[in-house]
């Protein structure tokens, strides 16, 4: 039998979570163009704290949920990578390096070899 993926539909207590978070960042937008009179520090502070408080609600979401999932799952993968030492790095550095020349002069001479035999030998340009 062929196993099927179900797709849960978030229920409207989500919604409402992500429609109020959107709606506070617009608000701490707004705040900010309507504050210009009150100064530079209070027009960002009521930016700064409307957009955390969005973030905050947002978060409390199952997609806010999901995605603080996601970032400890990442963190816990990039903990299990093996980096290479300096001399590794390095040598592979090196190794690249070496690559990337000898295929410039290779190309370099596919084109001149190329340019040689159609322009002076067939078509007798040169």
């Amino acid at each position: 039998m062929a196993s099927t993926e179900i797709e849960t539909v978030s229920p409207a207590a989500d919604k409402a979570k992500l429609a109020a978070a959107a709606l506070l960042a617009v608000l701490g937008f707004v705040a900010y163009y309507l504050l210009r009179a009150q100064g530079a520090w209070v027009q960002w502070v009521a930016l700064l704290v409307a957009l955390a408080a969005g973030v905050g609600v947002g978060l409390t979401a199952t997609p806010g949920q999901r995605l603080i999932a996601f970032g400890r799952d990442a963190v816990k993968e990039a903990r299990k990578v093996v980096w290479p030492t300096r001399k590794e790095a390095t040598q592979v550095t090196g190794y690249v390096f070496a690559f990337v020349i000898v295929m410039a002069l290779f190309l370099w001479l596919t084109d001149k070899l190329l340019e040689w035999v159609l322009y002076g030998l067939i078509l007798g340009w040169r």
